[in-house]
């Protein structure tokens, strides 16, 4: 008989977004649409909640062969000045289009690599963006960081521009996995960089690991959690491995699907692993995340206000989110847009006085609604249309799609809800797909998406 993992185990978008990013087109949003999806959104929002800011950091000096991420490999630190001048100029752009005074809430430093950047040049970059703004009262700035090249100065300078929590990628402490995603580092290095930022006075750290990693085994998990449970970060995102060597090429064709752990086998070790981290007191939120109580993401889903978007789950919503730097990208709640993906051709096109979009998509009316049932399934684990605004067409064929899974034991279908049961969290995105009218109108011709476990 097929297990019930087998019977689930499919491709299907994260839902960072809803409608994903495949169902994007360079002609479906232009500058204009934009610039007043964008304005729209800063009149309804800023006085009352602020807005997100997401800055893209590319540069890494050698290159994880597990990465997703959009990124430039090079040694050379030569480009962190020019690469700065062009965020800068980009924020410049946006807030001409804004006409306003930004109140910020959060701004998260990803990559790449953002501690590749000298202490100079980032105090340059978040001095730079908060001299055209200023802070809500109840603002997180986070930024995230390699444990190898994070230095003391980093931390510090940080801290003092406004930093108080930040998240170190791990993925597991086992040599011979480290040595075939060729991100190597120490439990030692973890540590030192975790104690000094308590020292500093960060109160939320986070460590990032990784399920389903190539010749990784239970043992392996076993020893690399119980290694976290030493340093007790205050987050863990426990995520899956997506393997889509189809998409990122040569990085993650250095190892075989044979060389990957399957199914059951990869499911028991997220299973061990939640059992785990509950053991030692952490909660579960959302999907592929743990946090303490004490943690404002706990805190968050205590207090009904968790969500959901490309920085992943954050403790409170802004309604605008801009995203800076090469690939980055911008949510206004009603449109989408990306940037350019190469360094080159964003430093031009904002040399150019042009915000440097690509791709994106203008939300339509049916979109909203089903943006708002996925986003309540991925924070809250259920979903009501009780509402007459959160009724759409394809309401009926959606829960006829989910009949099995409530026959599974998964969810509960109401009269006017559908609930996720603490056995179907594990299939949380097979929940979202149902929803997905975009996907079941027009699904992909070719290996777009990773698989769902």
């Amino acid at each position: 008989m097929q297990s019930i993992i087998q019977k689930y185990n499919i491709p299907g978008p994260r839902y960072t977004s809803y409608p994903t990013v495949p169902y994007w087109s360079e002609d479906s949003i232009n500058s204009e649409q934009w610039k007043a999806s964008l304005r729209k959104s800063f009149e309804e929002s800023n006085e009352k909640e602020g807005i997100s800011l997401y800055i893209h950091l590319p540069f890494c000096e050698s290159l994880c062969t597990f990465c997703g991420c959009h990124k430039r490999i090079t040694k050379r630190h030569s480009v962190e000045s020019p690469y700065i001048e062009a965020v800068l100029k980009e924020w410049e752009l946006y807030l001409k289009v804004l006409g306003g005074t930004p109140r910020i809430k959060e701004i998260h430093l990803g990559g790449g690599t953002p501690t590749f950047f000298s202490t100079e040049n980032l105090d340059r970059l978040i001095s730079g963006i908060m001299s055209k703004g200023e802070k809500t009262k109840n603002y997180e700035f986070s930024f995230e960081a390699h444990p190898n090249n994070t230095t003391e100065d980093h931390l510090k300078k940080l801290y003092e521009l406004g930093f108080r929590r930040n998240s170190f990628g791990i993925q597991d402490y086992d040599p011979l996995v480290q040595k075939t995603i060729n991100r190597i580092q120490s439990f030692e290095q973890v540590k030192e960089v975790t104690e000094k930022s308590r020292e500093i006075g960060y109160t939320s750290i986070s460590h990032d690991l990784v399920f389903g990693l190539p010749h990784q085994t239970l043992d392996n998990i076993k020893d690399s959690i119980e290694k976290t449970a030493d340093l007790m970060p205050e987050r863990i995102a426990f995520y899956s491995y997506a393997h889509v060597p189809w998409i990122k090429g040569l990085g993650q064709r250095g190892y075989s699907e044979a060389d990957l752990p399957k199914d059951e086998v990869k499911r028991s070790l997220y299973e061990f692993g939640k059992k785990r981290f509950l053991e030692l007191g952490y909660e579960e939120i959302g999907m592929d995340h743990f946090a303490l109580r004490k943690d404002s993401l706990y805190k968050a889903v205590d207090g009904g206000t968790l969500h959901r978007n490309f920085m992943g789950y954050t403790s409170g919503k802004t309604q605008l989110m801009i995203g800076l730097g090469m690939s980055s990208i911008s949510d206004s709640w009603y449109g989408f847009a990306q940037n350019v993906k190469t360094v080159e051709g964003y430093e031009q096109l904002v040399s150019q006085g042009e915000i440097p979009i690509f791709r994106g998509h203008v939300l339509s009316e049916e979109d909203l609604i089903i943006r708002k049932h996925i986003l309540n399934i991925m924070c809250h684990f259920r979903t009501d249309f009780s509402d007459p605004s959160m009724k759409f067409p394809e309401l009926k064929d959606t829960l006829s799609k989910l009949r099995e899974m409530e026959d599974d034991g998964l969810i509960e279908i109401g009269s006017d809800y559908i609930k996720v049961h603490e056995a179907g969290r594990p299939f949380i995105r097979n929940v979202c797909m149902a929803f997905d009218l975009h996907l079941l109108r027009k699904a992909p011709q070719t290996r777009v998406f990773s698989m769902t476990i």
